[in-house]
């Protein structure tokens, strides 16, 4: 995974990375519809500051990288909607 930015709600740099996870499938939401493959969905890579708990999680690079392609996805820009969600 890239390295992260430092965590945006306390500033540390000390943040540690799990195991990637599904992002759903089976009997859960998928939250990263369309990035999979057909049997499997994206998957998570999760960071968690150490100081003060925040926990980011990352699609992984496969996934990113079938966002251009997808037509469940389509790129988002400040003035959307008033802003980003």
């Amino acid at each position: 995974m890239d390295t992260p930015s430092p965590c945006p709600n306390c500033g540390s740099r000390t943040l540690y990375e799990g195991p990637s996870v599904s992002s759903g499938g089976g009997h859960s939401p998928v939250y990263l519809p369309g990035l999979g493959s057909f049997f499997r969905a994206a998957k998570f890579v999760i960071v968690v500051c150490r100081d003060c708990g925040l926990t980011r999680f990352f699609a992984v690079k496969e996934a990113r990288a079938k966002l251009g392609e997808s037509r469940r996805w389509r790129p988002v820009t400040p003035s959307d909607r008033g802003g980003y969600r």
